[in-house]
């Protein structure tokens, strides 16, 4: 397994951005591209800009954003909520928080087969209450992206966020042929005996069994997809 420490930046319009990938000596773990933590004072934000050949999800984690494209949608989405666009062949978006409030999220870019890159742009919208949430012992589990969730990819990817009550566990399983990513929003927490701190990440390929442990509880965002396995050109905004 691959410890990542992310790599601070600005982007966009003041946007203060924590990134994990593309970055040097990292330029993605197919079939994800980009992966930020981001955040927003009133007046940043992320103007009008062009994508194609990938999607892209973002996650609240506080305060409330903006999205309005080339389609004609005009959303808003709250803390608890995500959105997603299929850049396909091509989209031009705003992110801009709404109101005075900080706004915090994370966005995911998972890149498009090559079969797919030429797909029409699309627009979802899940707000936090179509988001469902289950509590395991002393974890609970919100489903973000999944094959039957609120958010569908073309790509199959499972998207959760892990609240950890101290002393909780979880199992973890990455599949043989999948790739695992875990990004620690509060930690510490264990991963087979190593601690990963607020902010790090891990990444791996299957098969993989392990525990995920958080003895003063904590937070989490796990991903799991298969890789694509096809060559990934990715310049700026575009992955061709």
């Amino acid at each position: 397994m691959q410890r990542i420490v992310p790599v601070e930046m600005e982007e966009g319009q003041g946007a203060r951005v924590k990134r994990l990938f593309p970055v040097p000596g990292l330029r993605h773990i197919d079939p994800f591209v980009l992966f930020d933590h981001f955040f927003l004072e009133s007046g940043s934000g992320f103007p009008d800009h062009p994508h194609r050949g990938f999607e892209a999800v973002t996650y609240l984690l506080a305060g409330a954003m903006r999205h309005q494209d080339s389609l004609g949608n005009d959303s808003v989405v709250g803390v608890g909520g995500a959105q997603c666009f299929t850049a396909g062949s091509g989209i031009v978006h705003s992110e801009m928080p709404v109101g005075e409030a900080p706004v915090e999220g994370l966005q995911l870019w998972v890149n498009l087969a090559l079969a797919d890159k030429a797909l029409p742009a699309a627009y979802q919208a899940a707000p936090a209450e179509s988001i469902s949430s289950r509590r395991e012992d002393l974890v609970t589990v919100r489903e973000i992206v999944a094959p039957d969730g609120p958010v569908r990819l073309h790509t199959p990817v499972v998207m959760r966020d892990l609240h950890f009550e101290a002393g909780g566990s979880r199992a973890l399983t990455v599949d043989e042929g999948e790739v695992g990513l875990l990004y620690v929003l509060q930690g510490p927490l264990y991963l087979s005996g190593q601690a990963y701190a607020t902010g790090e990440a891990v990444t791996g390929e299957g098969p993989v069994e392990c525990a995920l442990l958080a003895p003063q509880g904590g937070r989490a965002v796990l991903l799991r997809a298969m890789p694509h396995g096809e060559p990934i050109r990715q310049h700026g905004p575009y992955v061709d």
